[in-house]
């Protein structure tokens, strides 16, 4: 049943009602007809939050997490730039493949689910947010995103595991949301990643954007990498081919770069060292929440499945640290917020965490170069 909100926000109610109440398989185009976002009136973020709070008054409250300070020199004149990296859970493989054994189906639900993750993006209020695993972009996030003005892009893998679990809502992806009133789009890419000159099921969107307010140009890049223990070389050449492409767009780091991504791959690895060696300059923003600013957080994601709990660093933010600076970055859950049966959970919606940087321009960026 759809409670009754009141005349003010009884049309976004109505919007939000359709993409709950959006089950089995969606049909993509005929989603984007009938929710055409760009002849629906801009939605308040507040309304929206509010009523995302009705569907879960039966749930916990949120975790609370709070952001550290990590800039060290002068106030910037600019506002800071805040992006959001989020692995938010394919709602088919939570429910259908990936046997988070302390998790109760009822935690699962869409209806419920959806509504924390919007919760979350509204309580940060990024002004990009990259998320991997959306398989429920056409009839949910595109709609209500665009709404809250942001310009939404979606690359799908080509062979999504999604498409296996029956009542699927399609392939999942990459998503990149951008607030247009803060940018503009100068280009954008699509990248399927190829390892070992053969292309591959994982994915990456870049686009460079101009900021309105500094009219200075940069390029935010999204990711997922092959997963699973037994793939590192694989995931070492798809790191590759992404910043071969990387290099180019951003002409050899003039342009300043940011890379989110779930990378399904620890610190250890080969393709993390790549990342941190590559000619472009990068550094990861969250060894800087570490008491010596060189170590990544002990864990992302934390779950627990029938081989066993799994507790792990994979995901990422990097960026261009010749032209940017971290300002501030949200810290981690603590394992006491997480509980004994780990993520995905009641309180939380996805069996990773979301990572939140604010980054601003540094005023002399070939300094460092």
């Amino acid at each position: 049943a759809v409670c009754s909100m009141g005349n003010s926000t009884s049309r976004l109610y109505s919007v939000l009602a359709k993409t709950l109440s959006s089950g089995a398989v969606s049909q993509h185009q005929d989603c984007l007809e009938q929710l055409d976002s760009a002849q629906l009136d801009p939605i308040d973020p507040k309304d929206l939050l509010e009523e995302c709070q009705v569907v879960l008054q039966k749930r916990p409250p949120r975790f609370q997490r709070n952001f550290v300070s990590l800039k060290k020199n002068t106030a910037s004149n600019h506002r800071p730039i805040r992006v959001m990296q989020w692995n938010i859970l394919a709602q088919a493989l939570g429910e259908g493949k990936d046997n988070f054994v302390q998790c109760p189906m009822e935690a699962l639900k869409w209806e419920e689910r959806k509504c924390l993750i919007l919760e979350e993006i509204l309580a940060y209020k990024p002004d990009i947010l990259c998320l991997q695993e959306v398989d429920h972009y056409f009839d949910t996030f595109e709609p209500l995103l665009s709404r809250l003005g942001y310009q939404c892009t979606f690359f799908p893998k080509p062979w999504s595991p999604c498409l296996d679990v029956e009542r699927n809502n399609g392939p999942d992806g990459c998503a990149m949301f951008f607030l247009k009133e803060r940018f503009q789009l100068v280009s954008s890419a699509n990248i399927r990643l190829t390892a070992m000159k053969l292309k591959t099921n994982q994915v990456a969107i870049a686009q460079t954007l101009k900021c309105r307010e500094t009219g200075r140009l940069f390029c935010i890049a999204v990711t997922h990498l092959k997963a699973r223990t037994g793939w590192e070389r694989f995931r070492s050449a798809q790191g590759c081919d992404l910043l071969q492409n990387l290099k180019s767009i951003t002409q050899g780091a003039k342009i300043p770069l940011i890379v989110c991504g779930d990378f399904n791959a620890e610190p250890t690895e080969e393709v993390y060292r790549e990342f941190s060696n590559s000619s472009l300059n990068l550094n990861s923003a969250y060894k800087l929440l570490s008491p010596d600013g060189q170590s990544e957080p002990p864990y992302t994601t934390w779950k627990i499945r029938p081989s066993g709990e799994c507790r792990h660093t994979l995901d990422y933010i990097w960026y261009s640290q010749h032209a940017l600076n971290v300002n501030s970055a949200l810290g981690l859950l603590t394992e006491e917020q997480i509980g004994p049966n780990r993520l995905p959970s009641f309180n939380y919606p996805s069996d990773h965490l979301s990572l939140v940087c604010d980054f601003s321009f540094n005023q002399d960026p070939d300094r460092l170069l």
